[in-house]
């Protein structure tokens, strides 16, 4: 206890002796007074119109001696679908609407999740679906579906089938090596 009683007593003493230091020290600086470098901006990029589908994007960058700034308008390339699919779609033209969504493949995917196929030249339903059957190459990068269609078509081609021309072949070239 009387350990604990001098410690405490230690820290208190040290801390107020260096508190009292602390207040006799004066500090001296000299301050100069320079102008701040003027500062890169980047460029406002108005969007006020939501019909536009673009964003921008800028940036600046600034250093004491130089400074450089930028912006650029990036195309939204869903924007631009969903507003031609919409326009389309009060044209009276469903089946355009439906089919220029469906350039996603998300849409792709989740009309194929409904049983409804994504329309394709002219063809809507189950006319659609043999069709992307047969060619499931046209199906949109990222489907998950995409995988399965391209599988099953490379499962379809028979291998190692031979015709009667063939094995007539097979059957004349090994007599030639009999003779």
């Amino acid at each position: 206890m009387k350990l604990l009683i001098t410690i405490l007593f230690f820290f208190t003493l040290t801390a107020t002796i260096t508190d009292l230091k602390a207040e006799t020290n004066t500090v001296s600086s000299t301050v100069v007074t320079n102008s701040t470098p003027p500062t890169a901006n980047a460029p406002v990029i108005a969007n006020s119109n939501s019909d536009i589908c673009k964003v921008g994007v800028g940036g600046s960058v600034q250093n004491n001696v130089l400074g450089v700034a930028s912006g650029i308008l990036v195309d939204d390339e869903l924007c631009q679908l969903l507003k031609l699919s919409r326009s389309q779609y009060s044209y009276g033209m469903k089946v355009s609407a439906v089919a220029l969504l469906c350039q996603d493949p998300r849409v792709w995917t989740s009309m194929m999740d409904a049983g409804t196929p994504c329309p394709v030249k002219g063809l809507i339903g189950a006319e659609a679906a043999a069709y992307w059957e047969e060619n499931p190459n046209e199906i949109p990068d990222g489907s998950r579906y995409k995988p399965e269609y391209l599988q099953a078509s490379v499962e379809e081609k028979p291998k190692g089938d031979f015709n009667d021309i063939k094995n007539f072949g097979l059957v004349a070239l090994s007599l030639l090596f009999l003779l």
